[in-house]
């Protein structure tokens, strides 16, 4: 049985690094707290943490008939001329252009991957008002949404194509200064599961400085500056990465969407360091998996980027960088899944499910840890082992 945390775990009584931490290993499964992940991993080991920070992306509109709805804002799109800027030599296996953007949208950003929170296409989905769990089903193009002080959105096509009725794109204008629209009239998403609201702080992580992600990166959720201290001291390494998560609530089969990032190169460095040393690459959730094995050759060479990637890990895209993950629990929907089991393999995380289910692990952003570590692969030099 699945449970939600409804609320964050400081409203439980617990620090941020209190919640539970499922441990999974090829040689068992050990139940901890988050504020132990220190025991868990070695001097030499890197931690790799998404420094997107959450913005305030679910804001109230009225549709032309009355009918109130919940407006998310996923990612900004640029026109025509955006290029990707940073491209690996040699290519990556994951990062180009996303289909369904009729060769017009690309993400916009600065020069760096910065989200840019300015009036112009977006990617929104609609969602009934009345209990935020449902997806505006009767929506069509041209459309227009009015939004609070004056701001209107207009739908202008469905995303990724002419058949699903979830995304779309979207002409915003809210006086040119989105960002400060968006702090005086918006509210982080969030669902059914957790029926009161909380303030933007709660969906923020230690590590966030780049406004852009429209859900908390919430693997890093648990970490506070006393832990990030004990890692260090400890001997493990921290690096950033940027990737800016767009809306998390997809449908049955449909994959995630393509989200903006940056790998700077100290970070590229230290990761292709790390492996040569034999240590292990540890990616702080599911965003920081992505943005770095976008950026990886078929060797597991890693080097700076930055633009944007709808790389989908999978059987047929395993990890070649991470073997080691940081994740919270969520629906094991398809795509989620299979980007875990491209980490650490399928026995692994099925085990790790199943131990957490017949545990009571809370479930989702507010929720409890998972520590994945598989075993490196053979051909990596041998390292020493894990601290008891």
């Amino acid at each position: 049985m699945r449970l939600a945390a409804s609320r964050p775990p400081e409203e439980r009584g617990l620090g941020r690094d209190g919640v539970r931490l499922l441990v999974a290993t090829p040689d068992g499964l050990v139940h901890a707290r988050f504020g132990e992940l220190p025991r868990f991993l070695s001097p030499g080991d890197l931690l790799v943490v998404n420094t997107s920070a959450t913005i305030a992306a679910a804001v109230d509109g009225r549709r032309g008939d009355g009918r109130p709805v919940v407006v998310h804002l996923s990612t900004p799109l640029a026109e025509a001329g955006t290029h990707r800027e940073g491209t690996p030599e040699g290519g990556t296996h994951g990062e180009k252009t996303p289909e369904g953007t009729h060769g017009e949208g690309r993400p916009e950003g600065g020069p760096h991957g910065e989200a840019t929170l300015a009036d112009g296409t977006w990617l929104v989905e609609l969602r009934e008002r009345s209990a935020v769990t449902g997806r505006v089903t009767d929506a069509a193009p041209g459309e227009t949404v009015a939004l609070p002080a004056g701001a209107s959105l207009t739908l202008l096509r469905r995303y990724p194509g002419p058949t699903p009725a979830r995304m779309w794109e979207a002409s915003v204008a809210a006086g040119g200064d989105l960002g400060a629209f968006l702090a005086r009239h918006g509210r982080p998403i969030r669902y059914s599961y957790v029926p009161d609201p909380w303030p933007l702080a709660a969906y923020q992580s230690v590590f966030a400085r780049s406004p852009g992600s429209a859900e908390m990166p919430s693997a890093g959720r648990p970490f506070t500056p006393e832990l990030v201290t004990d890692l260090v001291v400890a001997g493990v390494v921290v690096a950033p990465i940027t990737l800016h998560a767009g809306v998390a609530s997809l449908e049955a089969g449909e994959p995630p969407l393509p989200e903006r990032f940056t790998v700077p190169e100290p970070t590229a460095r230290l990761v292709n360091l790390t492996r040569a040393a034999g240590r292990r690459v540890v990616a702080v959730g599911t965003t920081s998996t992505r943005a770095l094995e976008s950026v990886a050759d078929a060797g597991g060479t890693v080097r700076a980027s930055h633009g944007w990637t709808d790389l989908v890990l999978g059987a047929t895209h395993p990890a070649r960088v991470v073997d080691g993950l940081v994740t919270g629990w969520h629906d094991p929907d398809a795509s989620h899944l299979a980007l875990l089991e491209a980490v650490a393999g399928p026995t692994l995380v099925q085990a790790a499910y199943r131990e957490a289910e017949r545990a009571g692990y809370l479930w989702h952003e507010f929720g409890d840890s998972c520590l994945l570590l598989p075993p490196l692969p053979a051909a990596r030099p041998g390292r020493p082992g894990r601290r008891a």
